[in-house]
């Protein structure tokens, strides 16, 4: 693998207590096709190994640069990591879940190809604790449009960025706890052309260390702020409310949004009563 001091494309693995899938991930992105890359491991004061194994990785590679962060939460880490890469292109992927060997190079090939486009995302795979396939993701079978965006969270795992988008948007907001992806996806789909790649590029690992049922609830509740603020931006706000309902998808408890038209009080013209 050939390393060279401006990567094309920045990778960010926030971590958090993932000992036991960190190496798995890890390898996932030093065994791409596409080698013009940069890793940021960003270690959120994990309690156990986790730190060691990716300073293993640092140590070995000379691609991969770890931080041992503050105990600030993975809004707040993705952040902090983002504005210490280098790349054209950026992307994040968690830290149980793993890359397949192809993704950069298919995904840069688009960005590379279509200017008007700022945001490429695949299809994902569900796995278990053994990496066994579970089948393909839910999110990721609804088309894309951009309305649909706003009810529908189907750009999930796996996406790259364009950096001058990113930059244009605000990149991540740091009171976005739970949902930073969704919110950023929302704002990027406000300026920029986005593209669906249906080809099975992302692991998307389902495991008992999963969120707990309590913060996939506080993760409804921030979507449900984040499409409210999207419903803002796009002066739909007057028009439109939103309603949530919940079912389980891919193992996780997940919101159901829908938009209802809102019942507008219309003010009576001369003459009528």
């Amino acid at each position: 693998m050939n390393y060279h001091d401006t990567p094309t494309v920045s990778i960010v693995i926030p971590i958090y207590n993932r000992s036991r899938y960190l190496p798995a991930a890890i390898d996932s992105l030093l065994s791409q096709t596409y080698s013009n890359v940069e890793i940021i491991l960003w270690d959120d004061q994990s309690t156990d190994t986790s730190l060691g194994i990716a300073r293993h990785y640092a140590i070995q590679h000379p691609r991969v640069r770890v931080v041992a962060g503050l105990h600030q939460g993975q809004t707040q880490s993705l952040k902090s990591a983002f504005a210490m890469t280098s790349g054209t292109y950026l992307a994040w992927i968690d830290s149980d879940d793993l890359l397949a060997p192809t993704a950069l190079e298919e995904t840069i090939a688009i960005l590379d190809a279509n200017s008007h486009i700022g945001l490429v995302y695949t299809n994902y795979l569900c796995i278990n604790e053994t990496n066994q396939i579970l089948g393909l993701g839910q999110r990721c079978r609804i088309p894309y449009s951009r309305n649909q965006l706003l009810v529908h969270f189907m750009v999930f795992h796996f996406r790259l960025m364009r950096r001058s988008v990113f930059e244009q948007v605000g990149g991540i907001d740091e009171q976005c706890d739970f949902v930073q992806d969704y919110d950023l996806c929302l704002r990027f789909s406000e300026v920029t052309g986005i593209y669906h790649l249906q080809r099975p590029l992302y692991y998307y690992r389902v495991h008992p260390q999963s969120m707990s049922q309590q913060q996939q609830a506080d993760m409804i509740q921030s979507a449900q702020a984040a499409i409210n603020r999207a419903l803002y931006r796009r002066s739909l706000a007057d028009r439109y409310q939103l309603q949530v309902q919940t079912q389980q998808i891919d193992g996780q408890l997940v919101g159901q949004f829908s938009l209802q038209p809102k019942n507008l009080t219309l003010t009576p013209q001369p003459g009528e009563k």
